[in-house]
């Protein structure tokens, strides 16, 4: 059998290996480790970026258990309530 997927015991996945298990772009992936979403690091003398495969199933895990309380606070009786809604930014001005 002829696995083209990384060795099971790799460390650190490239960019485009992170992409697949999340089944996102290459690009995508690139900008959630530019944003700081995703923490990774650079190695060898081009600085290409690497994600390490444990970061990345703790990105996963939390990532689901966001996904759990948004559905659940939206389940909630404030869930529709426009000012505490989840994920959700309203800002108050004054006037000065």
């Amino acid at each position: 059998m002829n696995d083209p997927s990384p060795h099971p015991l790799a460390r650190f996945l490239t960019i485009t290996d992170t992409a697949d298990v999340l089944n996102i772009s290459a690009g995508q992936a690139y900008s959630l480790v530019r944003s700081g979403e995703l923490p990774a690091i650079r190695i060898g003398s081009k600085g290409q970026w690497r994600v390490e495969r444990d970061v990345l199933e703790s990105y996963i895990e939390a990532k689901y258990e966001e996904s759990r309380r948004s559905s659940l606070w939206n389940q909630s009786d404030f869930g529709n309530v426009a000012e505490f809604a989840f994920g959700e930014s309203h800002h108050r001005t004054r006037s000065t």
